[in-house]
């Protein structure tokens, strides 16, 4: 890597402005393979740091070489998340984003975005789940992929095939966003009203629950299985609802709620749903995470810090 010692005003507000431009690309890279929006505003961070250092007279594309840093530091990142997440107490999700004004997240398509998915993507290798993002969300050429990670184009090609056939393998067809919106409403409705017939009328019989806490109390520490059980534990701890309130959210491109308590933002919860009904319900109560949630809501008006 070629380093400048003093680079100028000028080309320092070159670099500045060329960073802001891709930042939305390279946070979308950096969060599909983390699936964590602090793990990946570090990593974009980090992009930022090289790209001042980096001897930018030389630099072909721009793009090409934040891209390609951006991705190999997530990698390492997922990498040394693995071994943490071992550690993790209970079920470890995604950290939500608010897509609301960032329906895509930088990317090209919206692909490896929706919730369920980037759960799903955790059963990939890091650089699996690079290439396939890469490929899936942004559209990269696979010789460029190639490049970016280091490999033959022959082999990213089975990468991304390989990964492609082990994510339709556990995927459903899911249902569109208004349907989505409307199962979501009516799960809360009865869950808050107690009614456990009409969540089990939503629910399809394979249905899961997922509660991310990591051993904060109340989050169940075990994946619950099944409609009736599902249904049982939304209703179980009624004075759960009392005195929450329920607002709408986006979240990776599809319908959420945000449950605040006392004022505060305590609990995110969202579904994935197929025309059977919903099949998998996904609770976040970890206090990073949903902090990390509502500051994501802010991503767009943020000023790079330099």
């Amino acid at each position: 890597m070629h380093l400048k010692t003093s680079p100028t005003e000028s080309d320092l507000d070159d670099a500045v402005s060329v960073f802001v431009e891709l930042r939305p690309r390279l946070f979308g890279i950096a969060y599909r393979v983390l699936g964590s929006a602090a793990e990946a505003e570090d990593v974009v961070q980090e992009a930022w740091m090289r790209w001042q250092k980096t001897d930018r007279s030389v630099v072909i594309s721009p793009a090409a070489f934040l891209s390609s840093t951006t991705t190999r530091l997530a990698i390492n990142v997922a990498q040394s998340a693995r071994v943490r997440r071992e550690t993790y107490i209970g079920p470890w999700l995604p950290e939500p984003v608010d897509t609301s004004h960032d329906p895509q997240v930088g990317a090209e398509r919206a692909e490896a975005l929706e919730f369920a998915l980037l759960l799903v993507l955790e059963k990939l290798n890091p650089t699996e789940r690079a290439a396939y993002v890469l490929r899936e969300a942004f559209d990269y050429a696979y010789s460029d992929i190639a490049e970016m990670l280091g490999l033959s184009i022959v082999n990213v090609r089975k990468i991304v095939s390989r990964a492609r056939k082990h994510l339709e393998a556990d995927q459903r067809e899911t249902v569109d966003a208004v349907a989505h919106r409307q199962l979501l409403d009516a799960f809360v409705s009865a869950a808050r009203n107690g009614d456990v017939a009409s969540l089990e009328a939503v629910l399809t019989p394979d249905a899961v629950s997922l509660s991310d806490g990591n051993g904060i109390r109340g989050a169940a520490r075990v994946p619950v299985l099944g409609r009736a059980r599902v249904a049982n534990l939304a209703t179980a701890t009624r004075r759960f609802w009392v005195g929450v309130e329920v607002r709408h959210v986006e979240a990776n491109g599809r319908g959420g709620v945000l449950l605040y308590r006392d004022g505060r933002p305590s609990t995110f919860m969202t579904m994935a749903a197929s025309r059977e009904g919903v099949h998998q319900l996904m609770w976040v109560f970890n206090p990073s995470k949903i902090a990390a949630f509502v500051d994501s809501g802010l991503r767009n008006t943020r000023a790079l810090a330099v």
